[in-house]
Formats: C-alpha cells, structure tokens, sequence
C-alpha cells in the first residue's frame, strides 16, 4: 500500500484494500480509536475489502493540519508512512 493522500476539493481521500472484510473491519475499527482519541472523525466508506477515507474539519469546512495529523497516525497504523 503505497498510495498517497489525494487531495479532491477540501478533503483528504485515500482507499485501502485489504484480503477480505474481516481484515477491512479491524482496520475500521482502530481508525475509529484513534480518531475518537483525536477527536477528528473521518467519513469511512466500505465496500467489502476495500476502505475509503475522507478527511476535512467540519466546522472549517476545509483541509486543516489536524486532517494531516489524523492522515500521518492512519499511515502509521498500517505502516505506509
């Protein structure tokens, strides 16, 4: 998985793909840990194995640096960065 962040009009996207949707989930599911410890939600779309994420401060209705940090700790987690 070496795909980057895109940057579509005021948001930050990029999808996962994973062996399966057990494997799907369980990324799911610690992206929704650390977001919930940041405080940042992201939009999660899932179609079976793959994940697609969208970054973007709500209120700012913009990309802003939390979106890369929440972005950085996402590539962490699954060791792309």
């Amino acid at each position: 998985m070496q795909n980057k962040w895109a940057q579509n009009p005021g948001k930050l996207v990029k999808t996962f793909q994973f062996n399966d949707f057990e494997e799907a989930l369980k990324f799911i599911n610690s992206v929704g840990q650390i977001a919930e410890s940041m405080n940042h939600h992201p939009k999660i779309i899932n179609l079976y194995n793959a994940v697609t994420l969208e970054l973007w401060t709500h209120d700012e209705n913009a990309i802003t640096d939390l979106d890369f940090q929440l972005a950085d700790e996402i590539d962490r987690l699954i060791g792309t960065n």
